[in-house]
């Protein structure tokens, strides 16, 4: 009986020592973070090149590209708000750490949606489309609020396409 025993821990101990085991280590940083990566991704680097993208097509007077650009940035921009406003706001009250970086990235994604939206009505704009620039701009006025200068300067083209009538007072007169 007792060899039965240290044969079979014997097996067992052979078993473990020559079956090839799942390394637990952490993976390399060229995996890890993936979304996070300036290159490609999923976060603001890749709003701003398609925003660069979509200026780089304005100055060469290709407006269908731009727009092209702009929308996929809008896009990702939008995406990004909503999820970044979810997160935070399912961590509120539970680690006040995450919320701060969450309303932090929705804050500088806030911003960069707004400057497409500008950008993307102005194409608008140039293509003899004021109603179809309306809806963006009143939406950079929701987002940003006419205290912000991108809410103003919506609010400007508003009131340079006929859309509303009454000057904005507190707005900067630099626009």
């Amino acid at each position: 009986m007792r060899s039965r025993i240290s044969m079979t821990a014997c097996a067992l101990m052979a078993g473990l020592v020559f079956t090839p085991s799942v390394c637990l280590a952490q993976t390399s940083s060229s995996n890890y973070k993936v979304l996070a990566s300036e290159g490609s991704g999923f976060n603001v680097s890749t709003v701003q090149k398609l925003l660069n993208s979509g200026d780089a097509f304005v100055s060469k007077g290709n407006l269908v590209k731009a727009k092209e650009n702009y929308d996929k940035a809008r896009k990702v921009s939008k995406q990004l708000l909503s999820f970044y406003r979810t997160l935070g706001g399912s961590f509120r009250g539970l680690d006040a750490r995450i919320p701060r970086e969450m309303d932090s990235k929705s804050r500088e994604v806030a911003k960069l949606y707004a400057n497409v939206n500008l950008r993307l009505a102005s194409v608008f704009r140039r293509q003899n489309k004021p109603e179809v620039a309306v809806p963006v701009l009143v939406e950079v006025v929701k987002l940003m609020t006419p205290a912000k200068i991108e809410g103003q300067k919506a609010y400007q083209s508003l009131l340079e396409l006929g859309f509303v009538d009454t000057p904005y007072a507190a707005a900067r007169k630099d626009l």
